[in-house]
């Protein structure tokens, strides 16, 4: 059937299908066929007989092939391109689909980045729930590219993140302004003080996240001391000690480790006990960071958005 429609239409059609388009947007953006297949959940020589099949249809490579790298070449990387808007615009005709259903009754995946979601999540769910009791919701935490990604290919709906973040067709609604705060052990020197200036971290052991958190990123940022004497070749003033969630960082506190800078959100120290730790606001002006929600611009339901954005900031307000 595929040689037919093809003989049908001469050099104006060449037959493809959506799955062959998953497949090499998939393996450009894992560079790997293994990891590819089995994020389209088949085999590695159903995808790679499927990629080639379809170079043979376009007569182009698509990709280069070595022993230890596969990357897009250059028409490659414009047709992959192509293929992603194709992929996004079916996913706007399922959610028309959905959406003409019930705004609010069908399925929404949220997005949260690591350094909100834990704090976020267990007021925003049940408040979305008595909004939306008939909506099915699918929760994610990860990195801000990775979200970004996934937004982009309609496997989220609506991202939580925090701005500055700009991306084509998609449109963001900043929610909250969030204060960043001192951790440090209760016995320690500086809880002498009611505000605390950058300057004074310096000369301190930091806790920091690791590369890939913007959270990281806004914090050396507010203190850039910090990221001068962490890039500096001579002999640091303080040094910086890396973990793998703000979670983490609070119980390297605890264990009289050093100090760290967190959202006020996630300054919650009642699992700790009292008297182990306290927490201290900064100098004005004080850092802060600006939560936000993306979507993309095509969503065809923005009643879900709204009820999101209603839940989140009622949150954010009892919080405060």
């Amino acid at each position: 059937m595929r040689k037919k429609i093809a003989n049908l239409y001469p050099g104006q059609y060449v037959p493809m299908t959506l799955t062959e388009l998953r497949y090499i947007v998939a393996l450009h953006q894992t560079g790997h066929f293994g990891r590819a297949a089995e994020r389209c959940h088949v085999s590695q020589p159903t995808l790679s007989i499927a990629i080639k099949k379809l170079e043979d249809e376009l007569d182009v490579a698509l990709f280069e092939r070595s022993r230890n790298q596969v990357r897009a070449t250059p028409i490659g990387q414009r047709i992959i391109q192509q293929a992603q808007q194709v992929l996004e615009q079916v996913q706007v005709i399922h959610e028309l689909a959905e959406a003409g259903k019930d705004p609010l009754g069908s399925r929404l995946a949220v997005g949260a980045i690591f350094t909100v979601g834990p704090y976020l999540f267990p007021c925003f769910i049940p408040g979305l729930q008595q909004g939306a009791p008939n909506m099915p919701l699918y929760v994610e935490e990860n990195f801000t590219a990775a979200l970004r990604e996934k937004l982009r290919s309609g496997e989220l709906d609506v991202i939580i993140v925090a701005l500055p973040f700009t991306e084509p067709d998609v449109v963001t609604l900043p929610l909250y302004d969030e204060p960043f705060v001192v951790l440090m052990p209760a016995d320690h020197p500086l809880t002498k003080q009611e505000a605390i200036e950058p300057q004074q971290l310096e000369r301190e052991t930091v806790l920091l996240l690791g590369e890939g958190h913007c959270f990281r990123d806004q914090v050396l940022e507010a203190c850039p001391g910090l990221g001068r004497n962490l890039h500096s070749s001579a002999e640091p003033l303080q040094s910086v000690v890396e973990g793998s969630s703000l979670e983490t960082l609070k119980y390297m506190v605890a264990s009289g480790l050093g100090l760290t800078i967190l959202p006020a959100s996630a300054a919650q120290l009642g699992t700790y006990g009292e008297g182990v730790m306290t927490t201290r606001p900064f100098t004005d002006p004080q850092p802060t960071r600006t939560v936000a929600l993306a979507w993309r611009a095509s969503f065809p339901r923005p009643q879900a958005i709204d009820v999101v954005s209603r839940s989140i900031r009622q949150c954010s307000i009892s919080a405060a």
